[in-house]
């Protein structure tokens, strides 16, 4: 019989919505087997170790589930049942601890709490039944993090392989006081037309998101390479040959030799967090970080420099009475000083578009947590 975990499954990685596509460009790099783009992320089928090169790799992914089980689900009895039948022991040691997620949308079982109350028995159960040992709930360190999903009376039932979302990737020392996700801060890097060569120069910088998310991308290091994952927990994990895909991973690293990544932030308090955050990765050397103003770059000419940043929406960073003001300034210094640059720019509202003044750009809807935002892709 084959164990659970050695068997090709169906997966289904998430990502921030409007970031799809970007997504799935890198499964298929990554070259995992069967790959689809859906709503809301990408599905493969394969194995775990697929499921190990995923949450190391992807640098967009902001979780990895394991489907166990889709099934018509029209009242709470199928519900108990089916996740009792589950081998839960495959994921989860009798006395550990472990979560459950639950959404529903369109079906006879719409109250969350009390589907994931139900899940939650029946793991218990199940385990106790075969144990006599009961499995505790730990919504915080989980061992295991269970997810289910009701859509118009179909439940899937799925485990997170990954535990912490995946944007928490381990390296950030400083938080400042609103950070885009890395996620996010790696699409706009992934979307952009940066050769990774050419100097890349984030005018809004706050923590350096953006820019530590371009050094790892330029030298190759994989994103989840600072953190540990929850499959790591589960009972039967093959540490010796996890640990042989993280030491390949380490053993690729390498930076372009001469690569500037150059912050810029009005608020000098940023700046000391910032070179934290860019020693964090072990790459600091090729960043540059200066106080001052966006609107006020000496750009240098014919530099041919990407410009990537994640400009203010007056939620929790910028003045609003201001933006207006900011954003056309922004846009007139680059018009007039950046010819043969290229930009990505992550802004709050088709408004801020228009107002920077630029005649041409690709627009990418993206949303940023709570805040709908729009990807600006296009060369000055």
């Amino acid at each position: 019989m084959v164990h659970p975990l050695e068997s090709r499954v169906e997966h289904f990685v998430t990502c921030s919505p409007g970031l799809e596509t970007t997504l799935h460009r890198e499964v298929k790099a990554l070259g995992l087997p069967k790959v689809e783009q859906q709503v809301g992320g990408v599905r493969f089928i394969g194995r775990m170790e697929d499921a190990w090169r995923a949450n190391l790799e992807l640098r967009t992914a902001v979780r990895v589930l394991r489907r166990l089980d889709r099934f018509p689900c029209p009242d709470e009895k199928t519900l108990y049942e089916t996740a009792k039948s589950v081998d839960w022991s495959a994921f989860l040691a009798s006395d550990g601890g472990f979560f459950v997620d639950a959404q529903c949308r369109e079906s006879a079982l719409d109250h969350s709490q009390f589907v994931a109350q139900r899940t939650k028995d029946a793991v218990v159960d199940s385990l106790r039944d075969a144990s006599g040992a009961r499995p505790s709930v730990a919504k915080e360190d989980a061992d295991l993090r269970i997810h289910v999903h009701m859509w118009r009376d179909r439940c899937t039932l799925s485990v997170d392989t990954s535990g912490d979302s995946l944007h928490k990737r381990g390296w950030r020392k400083y938080q400042g006081y609103a950070p885009v996700a890395e996620t996010i801060a790696a699409g706009v890097i992934l979307q952009s037309s940066w050769d990774r060569r050419a100097p890349l120069v984030d005018p809004f910088c706050g923590s350096g998101t953006l820019l530590v998310e371009a050094a790892l991308i330029a030298s190759g290091t994989a994103p989840g390479i600072f953190r540990g994952f929850g499959f790591e927990k589960w009972p039967g994990h093959d540490a010796k040959g996890w640990g042989k895909i993280r030491e390949a991973a380490l053993a690729r690293v390498k930076m372009p030799a001469k690569l500037q990544l150059i912050g810029r932030d009005l608020d000098p308090d940023h700046l000391p967090g910032a070179l934290e955050n860019a020693r964090s990765v072990g790459l600091a050397d090729h960043f540059e970080f200066e106080a001052g103003d966006a609107c006020a770059i000496a750009w240098k000419k014919g530099w041919g420099a990407t410009i990537a940043s994640n400009l203010p929406y007056g939620i929790r960073v910028g003045d609003p009475d201001n933006l207006d003001q900011l954003h056309h300034a922004f846009g007139a210094s680059l018009r007039t000083s950046c010819a043969g640059y290229n930009f990505a720019l992550l802004v709050g509202s088709r408004q801020f578009a228009h107002i920077l003044g630029f005649q041409k750009w690709d627009s990418l809807p993206i949303q940023n947590g709570s805040l709908s935002c729009r990807l600006l892709l296009g060369g000055i």
